[in-house]
């Protein structure tokens, strides 16, 4: 590895550190709403590019560059939704979800969940598909990082992955929605000057786009098809579909993403947030893609499609810049694993173990019983990634797909239809996950040429719909939850009245975290 390369990648880590540190010590964690949230203090630039950032990160760097390398233009698919996602997520749950969390007091995803649809197995179920599908997200990330730590030092696969793995878990130790979110908006404004340098490079070095396209015909035609290479997909709309609403709507039905409307300064912050995602969209989302499909001229003998942004980086770009994009990209996949990790331990801890296991949890315990819970899913990642199970592109599709038909439906009714009540939520949670997973495990996506997105969210809607109306006697939606919708509704500040009390409840965990690294004892 080149001495400069080392020197960016090194000094971009203790740039990203630095942040992490301000940003805890800003942000502090004197109650669960501070530590978990940020103090609800989250303006719309920060909400917007940690929006986005978290959403993608390694997927984007390794996934994105090898299905355009794999299938050519049918990759676009999948930016042409994502390039409005964040806008989407913002303007139909953004606000409102944002107004009845305050209302309700809710403080995580699962719990807004459980307030909103009352029951116990409602946080449970939620509780459970969250943490074990977030969790192959996760595995995506330390994978990516294995991988891209392997190009950029030359150290063998398991050497990287370990270092990449060490990294990460010493990161997410900082903890705190404020730290995750500046360093997710440090590295988000990186990742775009990256990943454009990168396609600017790639563009002159194949003679720019038109000849790019006629050298692509010369090789197989396909690959400039909206079918895919060899066709593979040719008049499959319902395939199609899928590719779009998978990452236009997908991540609506992602826990860790949701929670940064939770976090917003005030409901109007969803509206510029919108706007600042989309700009960054734009310059970002197609990128990678485009990349990976101009890598099949510039590296038509590479082994590993996944490299495809990596290896055209270091064979395009002066060492100067390939340490920057570099460590952009390693810096970017550490965040997303990073916010995800805290994410699943907080769940674990808050939604499972303190809601169902042990209530009277002191502050000591609850600290180290999240803390246990991220080096144990660490470890056990550690040992998946190095068997090296089935590439990032396709561990993401698969996990968006399931947490987005279990979710996506739960999240919209919450704040947008009035009959939407505890039955048919769990029905759609649990309906809309089995059918996703079963549509791809069992191979019913190539046998009915249909997404297992757009599949799981047919029948997670129509369960919702379908089993709320049936049950509307037996299980009425509460009369405060119907008022907190009404408001939610309507523009303005939320009535101080309507305001829940501050929920204390895991303050001691807050109090733990912020003892611990202030050193004190």
């Amino acid at each position: 590895m080149s001495p400069i390369v080392l020197i960016f990648l090194v000094l971009y880590y203790a740039i990203v550190v630095g942040i992490g540190f301000w940003a805890v010590r800003k942000g502090g964690a004197k109650n669960m709403e501070g530590y978990l949230l940020g103090g609800r203090q989250v303006g719309p630039l920060v909400t917007a590019l940690t929006l986005q950032s978290t959403s993608m990160s390694g997927y984007m760097f390794l996934g994105a560059g090898s299905a355009g390398y794999t299938t050519g233009y049918w990759a676009i698919w999948y930016a042409a939704g994502d390039i409005g996602g964040g806008v989407v997520n913002l303007s139909i749950i953004g606000r409102r979800m944002r107004k009845v969390s305050k209302i309700m007091g809710s403080l995580t995803s699962i719990e807004y969940l459980e307030n909103r649809y009352p029951h116990a197995a409602t946080r449970l179920i939620a509780g459970i598909l969250s943490v074990f599908f977030l969790y192959f997200y996760v595995l995506a990330q330390f994978i990516a990082g294995g991988k891209g730590m392997a190009l950029v030092t030359g150290l063998p696969y398991w050497a990287a992955l370990t270092i990449a793995v060490v990294i990460i878990m010493i990161y997410t130790f900082l903890g705190g929605y404020f730290a995750v979110a500046y360093t997710d908006f440090f590295q988000s404004l990186v990742m775009v000057i990256g990943v454009v340098w990168i396609l600017t490079a790639a563009l002159s070095a194949v003679g720019g786009w038109t000849e790019a396209n006629a050298k692509l015909a010369e090789i197989d035609p396909t690959y400039l098809s909206i079918w895919g290479k060899d066709l593979q997909y040719q008049g499959q709309w319902g395939e199609v579909a899928g590719a779009v609403l998978i990452f236009s709507v997908g991540y609506m039905g992602w826990p860790h993403v949701v929670t940064r409307h939770l976090a917003m300064t005030n409901p109007q912050t969803a509206r510029m947030a919108g706007l600042y995602s989309t700009l960054w969209n734009l310059l970002f989302v197609t990128s990678p893609y485009i990349v990976g499909i101009l890598a099949i001229l510039i590296l038509p003998e590479l082994d590993d499609p996944e490299m495809a942004i990596f290896s055209v980086a270091g064979k395009l770009l002066p060492g100067a810049v390939t340490g920057i994009v570099m460590a952009a990209i390693m810096a970017a996949i550490m965040s997303t694993a990073d916010s995800i990790l805290l994410q699943v331990g907080t769940i674990a801890s808050r939604d499972i173990f303190y809601r169902f296991i042990k209530p009277d949890a002191s502050d000591k315990h609850m600290v180290w019983v999240s803390r246990i819970l991220i080096l144990v899913m660490g470890a056990i990642g550690f040992v998946i990634a190095l068997l090296q199970p089935p590439g990032v592109f396709d561990i993401v599709v698969f996990t968006t797909s399931v947490l987005g038909s279990a979710f996506l439906p739960s999240y919209v009714c919450a704040v947008w239809w009035k009959k939407a009540n505890t039955p048919g939520a769990i029905a759609s949670m649990v309906g809309g996950a089995l059918t996703a997973f079963f549509w791809e495990s069992i191979g019913l996506a190539s046998a009915t040429a249909t997404h297992p997105m757009l599949a799981g969210l047919v029948i997670s809607f129509i369960l919702i719909i379908v089993v709320s109306l049936a049950t509307q006697k037996s299980s009425p939606v509460k009369e405060h939850i119907i008022k907190t919708m009404d408001e939610a509704a309507k523009l303005g500040p939320i009535p101080k009245g309507m305001i829940a009390s501050m929920d204390t409840n895991l303050t001691s965990e807050s109090k733990g975290v912020s003892d611990s690294l202030n050193g004190d004892k």
